[in-house]
């Protein structure tokens, strides 16, 4: 497989990033390191998921990155995951470097075996496309930061050495003069040695300044008995939470009164008992006289 394109950056600085094995972890898109490190010989391990058409597919393995004759060669092979599958591959990057940039050269061979050779070519070719372009793009940016970066420090250091360049030429200039070079001393003295910030009578600067008053305190309210303090949040924000739970609900959602008993009901309530009453008084009534006969 073959692939060029060509970055903003340059050559020193994307040859640094191609090589770090923690920045070529960053740039590889869906590369999932372990946790226990790399093994013998290895410089990376770790899962990647793989996408290739409408699947995806992910290999657990190593990855060696050699450089050889000016050119960076990345060693590779893993195992399906979920499957018998396996993959070789060794791929060559050649740095070119151009006014403006670098140009990248890739070169390689890919050997597979499983779901990633039942899938179609052009699937395939579209995968290694996409892979290649995010893996540049992705070191691309690296590079640029790093460069960015170099480029910030190295102003800074030029800022502080052009101020001690200025600092040095100004106290020679004092010594020419015969006063004294200390940032402390200059300044600070009379014409007769004595020191301006006391006065005739030896009286200290700013001594009253210093040394003021405390400002008054300041009072804070009382605070208010609880029944007042209650009464007053309810005046505020209306019912407290405690009547809101209690409350009977209002609106749609208040319960509908029972109908009250009509005339004819209330009637038939009071009538039958004393009906059955009646009864039972009568027949009382004529057994007991039954028996006096």
């Amino acid at each position: 497989m073959e692939h060029e394109v060509f970055v903003p950056v340059p050559a020193e600085s994307l040859r640094a990033v191609l090589t770090d094995p923690d920045r070529v972890a960053r740039c590889v898109p869906g590369l999932q390191r372990d946790a226990a490190g790399a093994g013998a010989g290895e410089d990376l391990a770790g899962r990647l998921r793989l996408r290739v058409g409408g699947h995806t597919i992910t290999y657990r393995g190593g990855l060696r990155i050699v450089e050889r004759d000016g050119a960076i060669t990345y060693e590779g092979e893993g195992t399906e995951a979920r499957g018998k599958g396996a993959v070789e591959v060794s791929l060559t990057v050649v740095l070119t470097p151009a006014a403006e940039g670098t140009g990248l050269g890739f070169t390689g061979a890919l050997t597979a075996t499983g779901r990633l050779a039942e899938e179609p070519g052009e699937d395939r070719e579209v995968a290694r496309v996409r892979l290649l372009d995010a893996f540049v793009e992705a070191a691309a940016g690296l590079a640029a930061d790093a460069v960015e970066a170099e480029g910030t420090t190295g102003t800074g250091t030029g800022v502080g050495t052009d101020a001690d360049a200025g600092g040095a030429e100004i106290t020679g200039a004092d010594d020419a003069d015969g006063t004294e070079g200390t940032d402390g001393a200059v300044g600070t003295s009379g014409a007769d040695g004595t020191d301006p910030a006391s006065g005739a009578d030896g009286a200290e600067l700013f001594g009253d300044e210093v040394f003021r008053e405390a400002p008054a305190p300041v009072e804070l309210p009382s605070p208010q008995p609880a029944a007042e303090a209650a009464h007053a949040r309810r005046t505020m924000i209306g019912r407290s939470a405690e009547e809101v739970d209690h409350a009977p609900p209002r609106g749609r959602y208040a319960p509908v009164p029972a109908p009250e008993p009509s005339g004819a009901g209330a009637t038939l309530r009071w009538v039958a008992p004393a009906a059955a009453l009646a009864l039972a008084s009568a027949v009382i009534v004529g057994r007991a006289l039954r028996r006096r006969r």
